[in-house]
């Protein structure tokens, strides 16, 4: 019966490029889909970047983009790591999409329909400053019970203890420094407490085959009510105040919805929209009771995927997860946590760029992950000796060993026919299919890999008893050799189909290399009969240690200047002379609505015209102070496009690398007798 399944991973959220975590679980979820499509079954495959949130805002405003621009910068990024490792998404979106707008509030209208949404004022911190309410990551202070000073406002990172932000000594700002103060505020929450909702998960959670058995131990707690009828499951705060960069609530002006409702319906809206791109009916697939909803996330965010996530299905009547899939972390040496700055992070990006072959990782992350919740460790001798061991010294050599006679003896030509021994060595990787299937069907990929080399040595074991290089040289033998040769070649292709899943590009080369059509895991059950194969080309190299050793050289140690900030890294004077400054005067200054941060300079640089350009300099300048003043103009840069208009270059201004330590922003000022066109050299 062929299986209906619609495949997510997690939504990385907007604000950085993936790291290994990401690749990881991309891998895992990649292998898995592969596999099943193998099968022949039909498998929709989406993800999309988590757009929203005040991280984000914030971050696109010190960039001086829109959320938008800022977001759509990093999205450009992703498909160098998805196609450098042969990750294959149908479609991947984002939760700022049209599709996941419209889906948010209809979900939400259809909870408050069925009354499990209600209104409750609390208290927050609030920045005077910067006119927002803070999120819990943007207060810092002393923690309430160790006394550790810049300690963020969910926890002290120092002695580990969990509190409010209500709870810190000496609160401030993390954005404006400011002393935060308590501001009440109508906020909207969804009634996980409500008998409906906690009985539906109860049973939810009890259907067997859902969820691992770690994470069912872990969902027991969270239902769990002390003996004072503390604990237990709560309500959930589903909203925020504006500003924020999220989707409105319906009817509720200045109402965003918390990031964490929008984003897993984000797997909704990207399949609808990849279902907009091949004219299909989302609502009717969606509605087959025969579609399975598969999710593969980390550990981490376990509560929103086996709580939330299907209560807010449930309740607004939508299919619920069929499998949620959960894993733990990788960590490098023995569980160490990975450090860029220590040298014990493993950037992908750098992976690539250093020339590393994806499917040296690919293959590596599959002999380590299984169906339960636990940590991965990335071992760097043992990640060369699985490689140059398993992948070229038991897989590739196969071939490598069989088809140069072929190709010189017999014109590629295979036997129609193997004596009983070939025979037999067939049979018996035949026979294991099934079980290697099942191994990949519930992820225990370890395990289907080393099956898969087990069958590699019987191969091996049987090339070194027969020795085709010496056949090769005996007369009369050509028949024996031809034979011998035939079953190494059938052997290569039984293992290729097994290791397909994890290796796609080097089974493309396969499929190349022997002249076949795509294989699937049902063309395990034949052989190739009287067929002619392809030249033979080089199909991996060994790992490099030295590549390796790059992978994880730490970063040359900053060059900082006294009392200040990092050098940025060595450049040459053509890089320089790209940077075009020219002498400008402020013409005039204005304020800029809307914005706490900007001014609007209108400047002449000695070309015949003005020029526009947005600064942040509003919070150390007041317009007047400035206009009439000569300053510094980055002539060449590209114009941008923000909300309040487009920008068109940049003033420059100095400023201690830590503005808590040295505030202040100083905007630099030539000596008199400069003259607005000047190029400054």
């Amino acid at each position: 019966m062929t299986r209906k399944l619609f495949v997510t991973t997690a939504l990385p959220y907007a604000n950085a490029n993936f790291h290994i975590g990401h690749i990881m679980e991309y891998t895992q979820a990649d292998i898995w889909v592969r596999f099943q499509r193998m099968q022949g079954h039909e498998v929709h495959f989406v993800c999309a970047d988590d757009a929203h949130g005040a991280p984000i805002m914030i971050a696109a405003e010190k960039a001086g983009k829109t959320p938008q621009e800022f977001v759509a910068g990093i999205a450009a990024g992703r498909k160098t790591y998805l196609d450098g490792f042969h990750i294959g998404f149908d479609h991947w979106s984002s939760t700022d999409s049209p599709q996941n707008h419209a889906l948010s509030q209809e979900i939400y209208r259809a909870l408050r329909h069925n009354e499990l949404i209600s209104v409750k004022t609390i208290e927050q911190f609030f920045d005077p400053a910067k006119g927002m309410f803070l999120p819990d990551r943007f207060i810092k202070g002393e923690c309430p019970k160790c006394g550790a000073k810049d300690q963020y406002g969910d926890s002290c990172e120092v002695c580990g203890a969990v509190y409010t932000p209500t709870e810190l000594k000496n609160p401030f700002s993390v954005l404006t420094g400011a002393t935060p103060v308590m501001k009440s505020s109508e906020h909207y929450f969804f009634k996980l407490s409500d008998e409906r909702c906690v009985n539906f998960l109860q049973e939810w959670t009890q259907t067997p085959g859902r969820l691992q058995s770690e994470v069912l131990n872990k969902i027991r707690e969270w239902f769990t009510k002390d003996e004072e009828g503390n604990g237990g499951l709560g309500d959930w705060d589903i909203s925020r105040d504006a500003p924020y960069f999220g989707i409105e609530i319906p009817d509720a002006p200045g109402k965003y919805f918390y990031v964490w409702l929008d984003a897993p319906i984000g797997y909704l809206a990207s399949l609808k929209g990849w279902f907009a791109t091949q004219g299909r009916d989302f609502d009717a697939y969606m509605a087959d009771e025969s579609v399975e909803q598969i999710h593969f996330i980390g550990k981490d965010i376990t509560y929103f995927h086996t709580l939330f996530w299907p209560a807010m299905l449930h309740f607004s009547g939508r299919k619920t997860p069929s499998h949620v899939h959960v894993h733990g972390f990788l960590t490098v040496n023995g569980g160490e946590k990975m450090s860029k700055s220590r040298g014990t992070g493993l950037d992908p990006l750098k992976y690539l760029n250093l020339g590393m072959n994806a499917e040296w990782l690919r293959y590596y992350l599959a002999a380590k992950l299984n169906s339960r919740v636990e940590d991965l460790d990335f071992n760097p001798e043992d990640f060369v000796a699985r490689v140059n061991s398993d992948l070229v010294g038991k897989y590739i050599n196969i071939a490598s060993r069989a088809a140069g006679f072929l190709a010189k003896r017999f014109a590629g030509q295979l036997s129609a026919e193997v004596g009983v021994e070939g025979r037999s060595l067939l049979d018996a990787l035949q026979t294991q299919a099934g079980t290697i299937a099942e191994l990949f069907d519930t992820r225990e990929f370890g395990k289907a890999l080393r099956e898969i080399m087990l069958l590699a040595d019987k191969v091996n074991e049987y090339v070194d008893q027969h020795k085709p290089w010496e056949l090769a040289k005996k007369e009369g033998m050509d028949a024996v050799l031809q034979d011998v040769c035939t079953t190494c070649i059938e052997a290569f292709r039984l293992l290729t189909i097994y290791l397909k899943p994890v290796l796609p590009a080097l089974a493309a080369k396969v499929e190349t290399f022997l002249r076949v059509e795509p294989l699937r895991f049902a063309d395990a059950a034949t052989l190739l009969g009287a067929h002619t194969i392809g030249a033979y080309e080089h199909l991996m190299q060994r790992v490099d240690i030295q590549l390796l050793e790059a992978l994880f050289e730490p970063p040359a140690p900053p060059t900082v200047v006294p009392g200040g900030e990092e050098l940025a890294p060595e450049i040459k004077i053509d890089d320089f002379s790209k940077v075009d400054l020219r002498i400008a005067k402020i013409v005039k200054a204005e304020l800029v609505e809307g914005s706490d941060k900007l001014l609007r300079l209108t400047l002449d640089a000695g070309e015949g015209r003005l020029r526009n350009v947005f600064s942040g300099i509003r919070a150390a300048y007041k317009p007047e102070d400035l206009e009439g003043k000569l300053t510094v103009l980055v002539a060449n840069l590209a114009p941008r496009k923000m909300k309040f208009g487009v920008s068109e270059g940049m003033v420059l201004a100095a400023s201690h690398g830590d503005e808590k330590v040295n505030p202040g922003l100083f905007v630099l000022e030539p000596h008199a007798g400069a003259q607005p066109g000047m190029r400054v050299r």
